[in-house]
């Protein structure tokens, strides 16, 4: 992670849960743990590469936790971790703030 150069709180915060797609990824398993195969179907637009690095940022963060079965073919299901799921009331605004953009008029003239 990138070192927090203000101080501020905020850069903190969005050290860690910056970027595209964590907190997409962070609301995919607030509804429950999920593979990495089940992620990808969740979030198309996300290269394999990316998910990948972000599962990884996220679980150095302790945010995620990532648990691998000793199966054939090998099973590894990811879930978030007690401070993961303190993400919910972020995640839950968030959402509110993104229904109100696309329900908002924007002006054309701007």
């Amino acid at each position: 992670m990138k070192n927090v150069v203000s101080g501020c709180s905020v850069e903190e915060a969005m050290n860690m849960i910056g970027g595209r797609w964590r907190l997409l990824i962070v609301s995919y398993l607030l509804e429950k743990p999920k593979r990495f195969s089940e992620l990808r179907r969740d979030i198309p637009a996300i290269s394999q590469r990316m998910l990948t690095m972000d599962l990884r940022a996220l679980e150095e963060a302790g945010l995620v936790q990532r648990t691998v079965f000793a199966e054939v073919p090998v099973k590894v299901i990811y879930n978030l971790t007690p401070d993961g799921l303190r993400l919910e009331k972020v995640i839950n605004v968030v959402q509110e703030l993104g229904l109100w953009l696309k329900g908002r008029h924007v002006d054309a003239e701007c």
